[in-house]
């Protein structure tokens, strides 16, 4: 191994950060997604209406699990 590249342990220790930061992306997603699940099912029907969906649609996306990040089609 030369003295300019890194060791396996250098590069696996520098690895895992980035690993880390894509979990806790993807925690603080699914967090924030729930949160405005949550906040839109609280909606009256006026607002509803004023955003262009149904009561049932509110409640359908509301009742969706927080990993659940896909659109509906």
């Amino acid at each position: 191994m030369s003295a300019t590249s890194p060791s396996l342990a250098t590069r696996y220790a520098t690895a895992r950060p980035a690993r880390a930061t894509g979990l806790w992306a993807n925690v603080q997603l699914m967090w924030r997604t729930q949160r405005t699940r949550t906040a839109l099912a609280e909606l009256d029907p006026r607002m509803l209406r004023d955003i262009g969906l149904t009561e049932g649609q509110a409640l359908r996306e509301a009742e969706r699990t927080p990993w659940d990040l896909a659109p509906r089609r």
